[in-house]
């Protein structure tokens, strides 16, 4: 599909301003290549580096692992204190995950739940001051109001790849096999932008990121 949320020249010169990064996360960008693997694009990571320094989040959910990649970025980002829970359902991917979790020394920090996070959601207990939403994308709104239920008034949801291309723009934009998807999140995006309980706001960078605070409790009007 086209790309549609920025333009590629432009996007291409903002890459380049970033500092790259090294180590391990560096060979799982270039592993995530070829065969291409969904990661945090550059620009979306680099506004979570800043995002979290001053949101310092302790406990985080990310629903998609994948291989890892995002997991042992956040735990990077939030320090030796930090804990995440992290779900994925393919298992492939969750075998890579856990050697890569393994090379990183995260495992006493990241836990890995394995199956389909529509079960698995309703069975989590607790709080998570952060959730980062980055699995089957026709599923988010599926997945909100448990998301909601597991966020504590002032957590913040993080939802990447929410334009999916810019195709939620138009369905005459969307592949015929990509409609369903798309009105799903252009559902999802109404959806969090209309709730009454969260602030929020979609940055037109990467894949498109959604960035909600929880802003009150349910059963809390807005006045």
């Amino acid at each position: 599909m086209e790309e549609r949320i920025i333009y590629p020249e432009l996007n291409n010169y903002l890459r380049s301003q970033l500092i790259p990064n090294t180590g391990l996360l560096k060979e799982l960008e270039e592993f995530a290549k070829n065969p291409y693997i969904p990661i945090i694009q550059p620009e979306v990571a680099q506004l979570l580096k800043v995002f979290f320094s001053y949101s310092k989040p302790k406990k985080l959910l990310e629903v998609g692992t994948a291989i890892g990649y995002s997991a042992i970025f956040f735990a990077e980002l939030m320090g030796k204190k930090g804990e995440i829970v992290t779900i994925e359902r393919n298992p492939d991917m969750i075998k890579l995950a856990k050697e890569n979790i393994q090379k990183a020394g995260l495992v006493d920090r990241i836990t890995i739940l394995e199956g389909d996070a529509k079960e698995i959601l309703p069975a989590l207990e607790g709080e998570f001051d952060t959730v980062f939403l980055d699995g089957a994308k026709g599923q988010y709104g599926k997945f909100l109001p448990k998301i909601l239920q597991l966020l504590p008034t002032g957590g913040t949801l993080i939802t990447d790849n929410i334009l999916y291309r810019g195709i939620v723009a138009s369905e005459e934009l969307a592949p015929k096999k990509h409609i369903t998807i798309a009105r799903n999140l252009r559902s999802y995006i109404y959806d969090i932008t209309h709730n009454h309980m969260l602030e929020t706001t979609v940055i037109p960078i990467g894949d498109g990121v959604g960035i909600s605070r929880k802003i009150r409790g349910e059963g809390n009007e807005k006045n």
